[in-house]
């Protein structure tokens, strides 16, 4: 075949096999730019919660408010990065976080991107950051305690796995320590924990997650940090990514405790951003729709039934008050959402009392459903015990003379306040529990000085520990205290306790 003709057949060939494949891109432009917030033109068919790249960098954004000429995004890169007139690329992907067992023990941001200096994971599967709560149907009723270690806590404010419990109290009152403890308590219980800081120091994180590190807490829990320094989108979104990463495991049929600290910090970082995009305000300058931006986060707790894996999810928000007003705007809501609130009360906190612990005002909306037969036996006697000693503790001021019943009943009281006070960083297991307050019930540590009874306390467990680990083993395993190893365990607290007492009585001498 002559050259030329060879040549005509291979550009023939081409031209056949050739085609065109035209790529569309949605494509808009940056009119306005500004504090964290872009307005772009041009989107007409963006979604609510779509990734967007803004920019030569790609700068990340997400799409939060569509108008009829414009879209308002949040950015969640550099803003500096972004100007005016800017190509702004649509993703037609909804905002998800990568998921997955990889990232335990890592301190990640909101949108799943490492942060602690280590090697970065990859994530097999992506969770959407908003998601539809499960249904009724698909839910079974909280029956089993989520243990936070605190005897207070467990005793007469029971958590179970699937609840929303909320943590309020104003600042420096002890709502973080709470959380604390109930995740380290977590070790070795099958339970993943999460917890999302909001708007937080990165220095008071790390001293949390060092804390965590510690005590071996950080091998089943998550951190996900949206530093004070960091956009307010990411203070925003924080929340919903921890969810988001908790509901993996929740339907992998695991039990997930997720903690939100705090969705004061969140409410204002939502007030910012809706502020910027030029919505509304209403009451305290909140947006309309500020009660549905926590409704929808914390509807998502939940306890599936078998058929759907038996996994559950519960959430521990935080509030922060102002002077104790549980009344305000913000606190109100979360309330009205959650199954119940431990309430932290500065003056308590003042006076010694660690936790700070309001009865009153504290409350569990799914109450002893929550609790083993063992914490349900001594935890009955110990309530009507506290609330008689505060309605006999008001009158004991004026007066002068107290019959023997009302001076016990004002002594047993004052030993319960005291057997209620708990370290930070010491949660204790749920016989340790049952055992304490089993002999504060029988009047055990009635001859014990109250200045003496923390003391004592420690001894005794130090002493059971040693003694009775047996009986101590059987109340765990069995979830019950039966009457026969009550009978066992009595006599030996109370000779323990009776010899705690002659020894003082010599040292007094």
């Amino acid at each position: 075949m002559p050259p030329k003709e060879q040549i005509l057949k291979v550009l023939r060939k081409e031209i056949e096999s050739f085609y065109l494949k035209a790529e569309v891109q949605k494509i808009g432009k940056v009119i306005e730019v500004g504090d964290g917030v872009v307005i772009i033109s041009g989107l007409d068919e963006a979604m609510a919660a779509e990734m967007v790249e803004i920019g030569e960098e790609a700068v990340q954004g997400v799409v939060l408010n569509l108008k009829e000429d414009s879209v308002g995004a949040v950015i969640l890169g550099d803003m500096r990065k972004i100007q005016e007139g800017d190509i702004v690329k649509s993703t037609g992907k909804i905002l998800s976080v990568p998921v997955g067992e990889d990232s335990i023990g890592r301190i990640v941001n909101p949108l799943g991107e490492p942060l602690d200096g280590e090697k970065p994971f990859k994530a097999k599967s992506f969770y959407p950051v908003e998601k539809i709560a499960p249904r009724v149907i698909a839910r079974k009723s909280v029956d089993t305690p989520l243990e936070t270690g605190i005897k207070a806590i467990d005793l007469m404010i029971p958590i179970g796995r699937g609840q929303r419990e909320l943590i309020i109290g104003d600042r420096q009152t002890g709502k973080t320590a709470i959380a604390i403890d109930t995740i380290i308590n977590q070790k070795g219980k099958d339970v993943i924990c999460i917890y999302v800081a909001i708007g937080q120091k990165k220095s008071k994180v790390a001293k949390i997650v060092s804390r965590f590190q510690e005590t071996g807490a950080m091998k089943h829990t998550i951190v996900v940090l949206a530093g004070s320094s960091d956009p307010a989108a990411l203070s925003f979104l924080a929340p919903y990514s921890g969810c988001a990463m908790g509901e993996y495991f929740m339907d992998k049929g695991k039990d997930v405790l997720v903690i939100y600290d705090d969705l004061s910090k969140h409410a204002w970082a939502y007030r910012q951003v809706s502020l910027l995009l030029r919505r509304p305000p209403g009451r305290e300058a909140y947006p309309g729709d500020i009660f549905y931006l926590h409704s929808r986060l914390l509807e998502r707790a939940a306890r599936l039934n078998e058929e759907r894996g038996g996994g559950s999810l519960t959430a521990l928000p935080i509030v922060e008050t102002q002077a104790g007003d549980v009344t305000a705007y913000i606190p109100t809501n979360v309330i009205s959402i959650t199954d119940g609130q431990i309430y932290l009360e500065s003056e308590l906190f003042h006076q010694g009392i660690r936790p700070a612990l309001n009865i009153g005002l504290s409350v569990s909306r799914v109450g002893s459903a929550a609790q083993t037969k063992a914490i349900k036996k001594v935890s009955g006697r110990m309530r009507l015990d506290l609330a008689q000693f505060r309605e006999l503790a008001a009158f004991v001021q004026f007066a002068s003379d107290l019959d023997e019943s009302t001076r016990k009943q004002i002594e047993r009281g004052k030993r319960l306040v005291e057997i209620s006070k708990q370290n930070q960083y010491q949660p204790m297991r749920m016989s340790q529990q049952v055992a304490i307050v089993l002999a504060v019930n029988e009047g055990l540590f009635d001859l014990i000085p109250l200045e003496k009874v923390k003391e004592a306390e420690d001894s005794l467990h130090l002493y059971l520990d040693k003694s009775a680990a047996d009986l101590l083993n059987e109340i765990e395993s069995s979830g019950n205290l039966e009457d026969d190893v009550a009978e066992k365990l009595l006599p030996k607290m109370e000779s323990h306790l009776k010899k705690l007492h002659v020894k003082e009585e010599k040292e007094k001498k």
